[in-house]
Formats: structure tokens, sequence, C-alpha cells
């Protein structure tokens, strides 16, 4: 019997589903997807080690319908080139256009990586009173790239941060750092909060998210900040064309859904 989360991946893979995925398969962690030339490939994972709150590793994937690690996908029916919703494609470090597949994009020099997503503490975050404001709207979690670097690796120098924004009253703050913080995996708690640290951050307008819808903040409420995993995408976009070939990545918003539950996604 297929669990719910294989079944959304084949709805991904047949077409059925091509939205954001923040609310789905509640129960169920989600991934980010970045995939690399063979090239990089190495730099990249030094990347990820180098700065574990942006960019959690889950598992490499090494072959499409091969994860390493068991725990974060246990389908025998599982497929990285059709399982997600869409796909962006970029070529020599330039967005090209997005896909709902990359069959033909793949090929034996590439090799997948899994990120941990935000996404994977909202329904935590909803079942102790604290929804995030773009699943109450049924909108995608706004997005933005800062002024902060990562700690460089290999060729990935002088790379940007991307944030993912939610609005929370104050008095909410403290209870929302404890839930997220559990999520270490999935980005923890958030990075910055408040005005002051949008300027800190380097966003230039808090109404434009690069990535992703605008949530609108209310009068009692401050913007929230969390590290975001489309910040492998900007990484290939800073990079330019020293990024030869075809990357492809998840479209903001658009995730993996995984075999590995909320509650186990804690103690990864």
């Amino acid at each position: 019997m297929q669990s719910k989360a294989q079944e959304f991946r084949l709805q991904c893979r047949r077409g059925d589903f091509n939205s954001h995925t923040s609310g789905s398969c509640a129960g169920f962690a989600q991934a980010n997807l970045i995939i690399l030339p063979n090239v990089l490939a190495k730099d990249f994972e030094d990347l990820c080690f180098r700065n574990p709150v942006p960019c959690p590793l889950l598992s490499k994937i090494p072959k499409p319908t091969v994860v390493e690690d068991k725990r974060i996908i246990n389908g025998e029916d599982f497929d990285i080139r059709t399982d997600l919703p869409k796909y962006n494609i970029y070529k020599d470090g330039k967005f090209v256009g997005e896909k709902s597949d990359v069959t033909q994009e793949w090929t034996e020099d590439h090799v997948g990586f899994l990120i941990g997503c935000s996404f994977s503490f909202e329904n935590e975050l909803s079942a102790q009173g604290f929804t995030p404001k773009h699943q109450k709207e049924g909108k995608n979690v706004s997005m933005y790239i800062t002024t902060k670097y990562l700690n460089a690796a290999g060729v990935f120098v002088k790379c940007p941060y991307v944030v993912s924004m939610r609005p929370y009253k104050v008095d909410d703050l403290e209870n929302v750092r404890d839930i997220s913080r559990q999520f270490r995996k999935t980005h923890g708690e958030p990075i910055d909060w408040g005005y002051e640290a949008v300027k800190r951050l380097g966003i230039s307008d808090i109404k434009k998210p690069e990535f992703g819808d605008a949530i609108e903040i209310a009068d009692n409420e401050i913007p929230v900040f969390w590290a975001c995993g489309v910040t492998p995408q900007a990484a290939i976009r800073a990079l330019g064309d020293k990024a030869k070939g075809i990357v492809m990545g998840h479209s903001p918003g658009h995730m993996l859904i995984l075999d590995l539950t909320d509650s186990k996604a804690k103690n990864l």
C-alpha cells in the first residue's frame, strides 16, 4: 500500500499537481533539491558542511532513483526527475526556464542533493496555534535574496543567503522560535526578526520578494526570517559562467515530499 507521501509524488509525476507544497501532505517532511554537474558536486557538498543552517544536507542522489539516506525516502517507486511539482533549469549559471520534469536534462554526470526545507516545521507550528499566514491565505511563502554571504567553499565564493519570511506577533516570537528550533536539519529557528532585520539582511523591499508571494505584515506583526533552501540556486546564479552546464533545482516553494515524517525530522 502506498503512503500518502508516495501517492503525492506520483501525482506530481503524472502532472496532476503543479502548485507550491506549503501545507501539502501534513505530517511529512519536505526537501529542497539541487542537481549539479559532477564537477561542482564536491565543492557544493563542502558548501553545505560550511553552511549547515541555510544548506542542511539531507542526502545525496547519485542516480535519479537512488537516495543514499534511506530514512529520507524509502519508497521503491521514486524518481527525482519527475516527482516534484516544478523545476527550475539553469544553463551556465543563468536561469533558462521552468519545467514539470527534468528527465531530458539529467545525465550520468549529474549528482542530486536534498536540502532540508522549513515547510517541514509548518505543520508543528499550525498544530500549536501558530499557522503561518501564507498557509492561511493559500499562498507561497515570501523569499528574499539578502546581502548576507555564505562561508565560501571551493568555487562557491560570495554566494548570497536567501531567507523565507513569516509574519508573527511579537508575543508569539519565543514560541515560534522554540518550535522551529527543534528542526535543525530543516533550517531550525529564525536567523533574524523585526524591521531592523530587514536592514541588516539588506532586503531592498519587504513588499517585493524575489521568490514566492508577497505576504502582508499587519501593524501588530513583525517579519520573522528563516534561512531558505533556495540559497543553493542563488549560489549557482552567483557563480555565473563558472557553473558550466545544466543545473536543476526545485521551483521555489515546490518541494519534494519525503517519506520522513515531521516527528522523525527532529531527530536527524
